[in-house]
């Protein structure tokens, strides 16, 4: 038995599980072993410093597995101008059949994503940007709950009430993300009316996750409780993992007059990637993770998760709800 919805049937993905792009850490080693269990994964584009590396990488996911993966083409206003229709072109040359857009508004790249046979999902963190997309011709939608790492928008919305909502008026394939790293998140999702669930901070707390094993053991350590969301006074809400560098950003912004550039230097995404992602130093800067903290207890390969992750929810369906129903 296996969960089949509208996401697995227009997107040819034997589960529907989705690792969304992640910058640092959806990388060619993780996205294959995504693709290798039966979910769907995304490498993120600009992880890769130039489009041409970012090719490089495609071949190398492709040497690991010969299942469908995807690429996440975030775009978002950067201090240093970013040459996205060179990475589109980048992923369309290489033969990439599914992309993830995130940041603004994709439609711009659409006439040649679909021209090349592309399917398109969009990340939205409220049901308004969600209908838009759907409204310019993206193939499904990936709508974010308040308590996703990352950018939760500015509305506080959690995914208990923002998925609902959304099914309500969507009519393309939604994915639940928020909130969801095991079988009971999966199983809610779909009750909710979303057809798959997209997962990171459970991702990256596997064995295959190129990030150094103690913030993995860190993310296990923590609770639900150990985010903070940075950048709000800038209307720029980000979740990311309580530790010494956020927290001190959290009091520079309690300050009255301070603007970005008094944080910019712990904000700094490569002081994040060096120092804690790869170098391992939990206080070494900012990185992403949400509230599904307290629901991650171990480190297991990517196999491993999507298997209990399908097990557990069908025994959740065929004794729990059903034992309810009796």
């Amino acid at each position: 038995m296996t969960f089949r919805t509208r996401f697995t049937e227009t997107f040819d993905i034997e589960h529907p599980i989705i690792c969304g792009g992640m910058t640092a850490v959806g990388k060619a080693p993780l996205i294959a072993a995504v693709a290798n269990a039966g979910a769907l994964g995304f490498l993120s584009a600009l992880t890769q410093p130039t489009p041409e590396e970012l090719t490089l990488e495609i071949a190398r996911t492709r040497e690991l597995t010969d299942k469908p993966f995807g690429v996440n083409l975030t775009m978002l206003p950067t201090i240093n101008p970013v040459p996205y229709d060179e990475y589109a072109d980048a992923i369309v040359q290489a033969g990439v059949k599914i992309v993830e857009t995130a940041g603004n508004n994709p439609e711009p790249f659409l006439p040649a994503f679909k021209a090349a046979g592309v399917k398109v999902i969009h990340k939205a963190v409220t049901v308004r940007h969600a209908l838009k997309a759907q409204s310019i011709g993206v193939d499904a939608v990936s709508i974010d709950g308040f308590e996703c790492a990352g950018h939760p928008g500015e509305d506080d919305i959690g995914g208990l009430v923002l998925i609902p909502a959304a099914a309500d008026q969507l009519t393309i394939p939604i994915i639940a993300s928020g909130g969801i790293a095991d079988s009971r998140g999966l199983v809610a999702a779909l009750a909710l009316g979303a057809d798959a669930v997209n997962m990171g901070t459970r991702f990256v707390a596997t064995q295959e996750a190129p990030v150094h094993d103690n913030i993995k053991q860190q993310i296990v350590a923590n609770s639900e409780k150990s985010t903070n969301v940075v950048f709000r006074k800038f209307r720029n809400s980000a979740r990311v993992a309580k530790n010494a560098v956020s927290d001190e950003i959290i009091e520079i912004e309690r300050q009255d007059g301070t603007t970005f550039e008094n944080i910019a230097h712990l904000a700094s995404g490569a002081r994040g990637r060096e120092r804690a992602l790869s170098g391992g130093e939990v206080d070494g800067g900012v990185w992403w993770a949400g509230q599904t903290q307290g629901l991650i207890g171990d480190v297991p390969t990517v196999a491993e998760l999507i298997d209990r992750m399908l097990a557990e929810g069908r025994d959740i369906i065929a004794e729990r709800l059903a034992g309810a129903l009796a």
